[in-house]
């Protein structure tokens, strides 16, 4: 099964737009995991269609918040239609089990004894207007590799942890259908 791994970054904010909507948002990179080739790649706007190949052929795609932000988002510059494909929105799975959200980096603390690098969210923003490309994709690339250990940890163990008033907790997962194969989605790029 060849999973992907991915995490985008914007350039700009959702206050910039006057929306809410995630899809009105720019994207400025994005970055991936393929569990095919064990390799981290990235993906400025304009390289875009060189990661549609490579979506096309997972068999689940992986993220944090994805569903709601990274999705939408990233199908606005796709020619077809992303939600065909199975996801695995691992924010999502937290909340169904806890009955609210958790930020990637709780996770990554409690579970991995990992953090995301320096920098909050909209930090991105202001190195990629600043023309710091590649802290933007070290950036990115960083969430790539704690979703990406998060969901293997999970795989493995049924749960995920974080702490809460100085104690660590557990959050038990029913992982057994995050692997289950879906029917295969329709390609728009590729060729036949």
């Amino acid at each position: 099964m060849r999973e992907i791994t991915f995490d985008i970054e914007t350039a700009n904010w959702i206050t910039d737009t006057g929306s809410n909507d995630p899809a009105d948002l720019t994207i400025a990179i994005v970055c991936i995991h393929d569990s095919e080739t064990g390799k981290y790649s990235s993906y400025l706007e304009k390289e875009l269609p060189q990661l549609w190949p490579i979506l096309e052929r997972a068999d689940l795609l992986i993220g944090y918040n994805s569903d709601h932000f990274d999705i939408p988002l990233l199908n606005k510059y796709y020619p077809g239609d992303l939600t065909k494909i199975k996801s695995l929105d691992i924010m999502v799975e937290v909340q169904k089990t806890m009955g609210r959200r958790l930020k990637l980096d709780t996770l990554a603390e409690g579970t991995l004894n990992d953090k995301k690098l320096d920098g909050k969210g909209g930090q991105s923003v202001v190195w990629w207007r600043n023309g710091e490309v590649e802290k933007v994709r070290e950036y990115c690339i960083q969430d790539v590799k704690l979703t990406r250990d998060l969901f293997d940890y999970a795989m493995k163990n049924s749960m995920l942890k974080y702490k809460e008033l100085g104690k660590l907790r557990d959050i038990k997962l029913d992982t057994s259908q995050w692997l289950a194969k879906a029917s295969a989605p329709m390609t728009f790029t590729l060729g036949f």
